[in-house]
């Protein structure tokens, strides 16, 4: 097992927005070396110029893995080679870093996860809210108002320009609300530590752009076996709405948690990639109240001054990655959550395409 004296020799396959902050993540860690880059584009040459030139490009993944014989293998492609670069990974001996989500089916997931287990080598899945200490302060403040919840979360993107291109390519593959919809799925399952047991959705396609079987806007309910239940909203195109793309508020009992973005939230940040992982304050309402119903507790703010950017979150999640390798952690329920997040949103999905509620 390689070791922090044996940098861990890193397959960078995929540079864009995410492949590209990863790449810069190895460059700036000690335990990584980067020994070759792949992507079937144009972004190769780019990416390479950016770390400074020098590294071995390909534009085929697997010459790229039998020349370079990695360590470790970082998918950021598009979710469709997902579960084959992944599984081809693994039984060459490769520790895995992989982009959310898993696969494009809960099956190819599964398949992963299977694969996983049976090489003893480490899969990390890029649930970046998971590194980040506001979120996890978020998470952790939910427990604190009682049961059930009520989750309120969206993230509707005003795509434009390249965003767009990069909405298109991966509605060829999934919606926003699988794709997105992944990350706050697995922050409602944090915060209730409850079963899912049903789900409902609904979705619209607003474009021509895109395959006639998908859809750009879409919007999903869960109900959870504590009586808690969540909704979250994602959009993808040049005419979604700016109003109202930051939600994110948690309501119990006793009061309710929201992330107040006043500077991310703001008008043009929509399709800003750093503006979605933003917090700045959390607002902690608490609903105590005396004989005349007034209030009797100010809102507490919580003010996170380790607010880190995009990058530094690509940082953290493969110092996580590193720290998981060098110390033999185990990562079945960090896997298996992956699948259960992705099992759900696919549920979700169907309950779009059939106008049923899909029970989990």
């Amino acid at each position: 097992m390689s070791t922090s004296t044996n940098p861990i020799k890193v397959l960078v396959v995929g540079c864009g927005n995410m492949g590209a902050s990863h790449a810069q993540a190895y460059k700036l860690l000690d335990g990584f070396d980067i020994c070759g880059i792949v992507s079937t584009g144009k972004s190769k040459e780019v990416l390479n110029e950016k770390l400074g030139g020098g590294y071995a490009l390909f534009s085929d993944y697997e010459t790229a893995l039998e020349t370079t014989k990695p360590d470790a293998v970082c998918i950021s492609t598009y979710p469709d080679t997902h579960e084959a670069f992944a599984i081809k990974a693994l039984e060459s001996g490769c520790h895995v870093f992989i982009e959310k989500p898993l696969a494009d089916t809960v099956e190819g997931a599964e398949r992963v996860a299977a694969a996983a287990q049976k090489s003893g080598k480490k899969v990390v899945v890029g649930y970046i809210l998971r590194h980040h200490p506001s979120w996890e302060k978020f998470v952790e403040l939910s427990h604190e108002l009682g049961k059930p919840l009520v989750m309120r979360m969206n993230l509707n993107q005003q795509s434009h320009g390249v965003m767009w291109d990069v909405h298109r390519n991966l509605m060829k593959s999934l919606s926003p609300i699988v794709d997105c919809g992944v990350h706050y799925i697995d922050v409602m399952c944090q915060m209730t530590r409850s079963k899912p047991l049903q789900v409902t959705a609904i979705g619209a396609r607003l474009s021509n752009d895109i395959a006639e079987n998908n859809y750009n806007y879409g919007q999903l309910q869960i109900r959870f076996e504590d009586g808690s239940v969540g909704w979250y909203e994602a959009g993808w195109g040049p005419m979604m709405s700016e109003t109202a793309f930051f939600i994110k508020d948690v309501i119990g009992p006793k009061g309710c948690v929201s992330i107040v973005a006043k500077e991310a939230g703001g008008s043009g940040k929509s399709d800003n990639v750093d503006a979605h992982t933003k917090t700045e304050s959390l607002r902690f309402h608490h609903a105590d109240i005396d004989e005349n119903n007034q209030f009797i507790k100010q809102d507490t703010w919580y003010n996170l001054s380790d607010e880190p950017d995009h990058q530094e979150l690509c940082n953290r999640e493969q110092r996580y990655f590193l720290k998981a390798i060098q110390e033999n952690i185990d990562l079945t329920d960090h896997v298996q959550d992956a699948v259960n997040s992705l099992k759900i949103a696919f549920a979700c999905d169907e309950s779009v395409r059939t106008g049923q509620v899909v029970y989990l």
